[in-house]
């Protein structure tokens, strides 16, 4: 019965040294002390739902087109009117905005999006196209986002 006991805790320590070795491998884990690595980060989530809802209308270069969708590489109207952006995102919009001084009225229907993926969408604009995010949109954040 020891012997057993003893035999188990030895496979026990062994195993976990193992998984401990592997955790620390440079493979098994992402620095994010680098920007790069935190915008891919931020970017992968949303990339995907962009493509799905999104690329239609504002394009794959975030750049919109011709027929009068807004641009989101390098808006201002998302870095200035953050609240806005949310509530765009999650019920949709309808009315005149001014993008970078250029005024679009365009109706923006809701795309059914969850809070986190309205979360991860706007993260990926955010940090895409030379757009540079110093916030995070958190679910929380979106969460308290209320329709108007």
């Amino acid at each position: 019965m020891l012997a057993t006991q003893l035999l188990l805790g030895f496979g026990i320590l062994l195993l976990g040294n193992l998984s401990l070795e592997n955790a620390r491998l440079q493979d098994n884990y992402i620095a994010f002390n680098s920007e790069t690595a935190v915008i891919t980060a931020l970017q992968n989530p949303g990339k995907e739902i962009y493509a799905d809802f999104c690329i239609q209308c504002h394009g794959a270069n975030g750049k919109g087109d011709v027929a009068g969708n807004p641009p989101l590489a390098g808006s201002d109207w998302l870095t200035t009117k953050r609240n806005e952006s949310i509530a765009a995102v999650k019920f949709g919009l309808s009315g005149a905005i001014t993008v970078n001084k250029t005024k679009y009225d365009k109706n923006m229907p809701a795309m059914g999006l969850s809070n986190e993926e309205v979360a991860d969408v706007l993260n990926y604009a955010m940090t895409s196209w030379g757009n540079k995010q110093t916030k995070v949109v958190s679910l929380k954040e979106v969460e308290a986002i209320a329709k108007k």
